[in-house]
């Protein structure tokens, strides 16, 4: 048996060609996966045969295991398997809670390294085209979660949407309504929203529109989590091209 190690890799957005060469080679050094509900069933092909790999990710109507489960399983397998691979979505330290699992291997005399991941807050909106910054039009990004560890609405989405940067917001869905009413509130009702939902891969779906109708948009579509609601003048960007961005003053695509 190997040496208790944990690694803590990123899987990307979705899209099993967004997944880093350091992370496939990491794969196939491990003796047990541990993956989240985001993870593609093509991601995991890069296992070797015959290595266990166990879902540990939230499912609707399925087990969701406790984060505290998780590091009990992370410590466990570590000792009596070897190396373990902690593999999540997107970018572990981009509300991956993964110093939370750092901090455990830690605490148990477990060495560890991370694995970059590329983040679905700048790979979904890419994919579609949508510039997160634009000279002229975006100088700056914030990327927030929609709903904190205590279930409520984070306050830096005020924050957000006070300034002229593009707004990314992870985990979000089951909020949208109160968060477009923030923006509603700051005289945002008009500000261009995309929201795509699992981005990157081929069951990816897009609504398009304003603060004041993404909401209803949205509901006729049904989206849902996995999502991405990216709030700003970036998203006219993408219809008319950036040659001629700056003679865009709105689309009718947003009404």
């Amino acid at each position: 048996m190997s040496k208790p190690y944990l690694s803590l890799v990123g899987a990307g957005p979705g899209d099993p060609g967004l997944i880093t060469m350091k992370a496939v080679c990491v794969l196939r050094e491990a003796d047990v996966v541990l993956y989240d509900a985001l993870v593609g069933e093509e991601i995991l092909e890069y296992v070797p045969a015959g290595v266990e790999r166990i879902p540990v990710g939230k499912r609707p109507g399925g087990h969701s295991y406790t984060q505290q489960e998780i590091n009990g399983m992370i410590v466990q397998m570590a000792f009596t398997r070897g190396h373990v691979v902690r593999l999540k979505g997107g970018d572990p330290f981009i509300f991956g809670r993964a110093n939370e699992e750092i901090l455990t291997a830690q605490d148990a005399g477990i060495p560890w390294q991370l694995i970059p991941g590329i983040s679905s807050a700048l790979a979904v909106p890419a994919t579609e085209s949508i510039p997160l910054t634009c000279r002229g039009t975006a100088e700056s990004l914030w990327i927030t979660t929609g709903t904190t560890l205590s279930k409520d609405i984070s306050a830096d989405i005020k924050l957000a949407a006070q300034s002229s940067a593009t707004v990314i917001i992870l985990m979000g869905m089951a909020h949208l309504e109160k968060i477009m009413e923030i923006f509603i509130q700051l005289g945002k009702s008009e500000c261009p929203v995309a929201i795509i939902q699992q981005g990157t891969t081929p069951a990816a779906k897009k609504v398009m529109g304003k603060v004041s109708n993404i909401v209803k948009k949205s509901c006729i579509e049904r989206l849902t989590n996995p999502a991405v609601i990216i709030i700003g003048e970036v998203v006219r960007l993408q219809y008319r091209g950036l040659a001629n961005f700056l003679a865009v003053t709105q689309s009718n695509h947003l009404e």
